[in-house]
């Protein structure tokens, strides 16, 4: 039995302890961000399509700020000790947060700054936990392996909106607050473990296992190495590029959704029901392909076509929308798309940055992860807004983004073969 898990999920039984703590870490870190997420989500909607530019500009800002932070903290710490310090900030801002609601004492302010900061929390538990895998795994594993690790995050995207489903109305939304910082800490005991195991080991070891052993220590460098590593570098600024344009064809449809679903339901009771529902074919769909088909696709097909996939879906979904803008063709080509954005496109993404030096694999990342991200959100909104005002309905919307789509897939090709070239160096050298 087994042996049968470990053909049908990739995973070798020496790999099997770190990789299922890998998993549990993500498990962690998603569950608590999405037991916090319906709160943020309330705060979105009450702002209105027209202030999510907004939102996403002061997430962009509160992105640039902690950008330098980030990196300062990185070059004076050890990874030992950073993993640690920045899971406890959070874990230290969700229960401040408690208390002042609480207390009464919340600003008029204080939803918009909840929906930013959550935002900026998730971005960055996220990089710095991805940062990780890739210091843990190294390229041949992590393309077997990243899509197993991967679905602890979807599992654990599962497991929060579960859990905040059952207790609130007993416990009301402010009291899961501390439940959600408990489930982080989990995430805590999981950097404890997985640094033991990526730890240079004693010489009277037989052998090590599998995982590549990194040297502990600070990363080195200023606070601002990610952006100069970055613009140093061809193929950190493809990774920039393609990050880039999935997040702007990402809020394309995010915004034409509201705008499709709205006119087709108008009782919000309908709308909820169809977006439970998209969310339940989505995780299912991800969980699923994480567990059994990402790794197997990278070893057969190799990691360029495995980056394109989801760029050619796209190429696909807003040429149907273009053709024929209706709800049922969005839901479905949104379905697919958060599916192969969560279950393909992002571990494959991840693999990309373990052909890095470390410096890069947690500052450069960062700065991609969070300030690029949130920048294509924040341009992306203000892009959709100039559209709908010069009269482009969800057709005129969907054509302007096939030419992305098509540079896109083009990115996509350019960094497999150039990951595949960075790593063949490596490997002579």
């Amino acid at each position: 039995m087994r042996g049968v898990a470990e053909q049908a999920i990739a995973v070798r039984r020496d790999e099997a302890p770190a990789a299922a703590w890998s998993f549990a870490y993500f498990f962690c870190v998603l569950a608590s961000y999405y037991m916090l997420r319906p709160v943020r989500e309330a705060f979105g909607a009450a702002a209105g399509v027209e202030g999510l530019p907004w939102l996403f500009t002061g997430t962009f800002l509160a992105m640039l700020a902690a950008v330098p932070v980030f990196g300062a903290l990185a070059a004076r710490f050890p990874r030992r000790t950073l993993l640690p310090i920045i899971c406890a900030f959070f874990i230290a801002c969700i229960l401040g947060l408690f208390v002042l609601l609480r207390s009464g004492a919340a600003a008029p302010w204080a939803p918009a700054a909840f929906f930013i900061w959550l935002s900026v929390f998730n971005l960055f538990v996220v990089s710095v936990f991805w940062s990780f895998m890739a210091d843990v795994w190294h390229e041949e594993q992590a393309r077997r392996l990243f899509g197993v690790i991967a679905a602890g995050g979807s599992a654990g995207a599962l497991a929060g909106p579960a859990l905040t489903a059952y207790l609130a109305g007993w416990l009301g939304p402010v009291n899961l607050l501390p439940i959600a910082a408990v489930v982080l800490a989990g995430a805590l005991v999981c950097i404890v473990w997985l640094r033991r195991w990526a730890s240079p080991l004693p010489l009277t070891l037989p052998s090590p296992p599998v995982g590549e052993r990194v040297e502990e220590g600070p990363l080195g460098g200023s606070a601002l190495g990610g952006i100069t590593g970055l613009l140093r570098s061809s193929y950190l600024l493809a990774i920039c590029a393609f990050v880039a344009l999935g997040t702007v064809l990402g809020t394309f449809i995010y915004f034409q959704q509201a705008q499709i679903v709205r006119a087709a339901y108008a009782d919000p009771g309908q709308r909820t029901a169809v977006f439970a529902a998209m969310d339940l074919a989505v995780n299912t769909l991800t969980i699923g392909a994480q567990l059994f088909v990402t790794g197997r696709l990278a070893a057969r097909f190799g990691l360029s076509r495995l980056l394109a996939f989801l760029p050619a879906l796209s190429l696909a979904g807003f040429t149907a929308l273009a053709i024929v803008p209706t709800a049922a063709v969005l839901i479905v080509y949104q379905v697919l798309r958060r599916a192969a954005t969560y279950g393909v496109t992002g571990p494959a993404r991840e693999v990309l940055f373990t052909v890095l030096g470390r410096e890069d694999k947690y500052k450069a990342k960062s700065v991609i992860d969070t300030v690029v991200y949130r920048g294509g959100d924040a341009a992306s909104g203000w892009l959709f807004a100039w559209l709908t005002a010069l009269g482009l309905g969800i057709s005129g919307i969907a054509v302007v983004a096939l030419p992305l789509a098509i540079g896109w897939i083009a990115v996509a090709l350019y960094l497999g073969r150039r990951e595949e070239a960075l790593r063949h160096e490596g490997a002579t050298t």
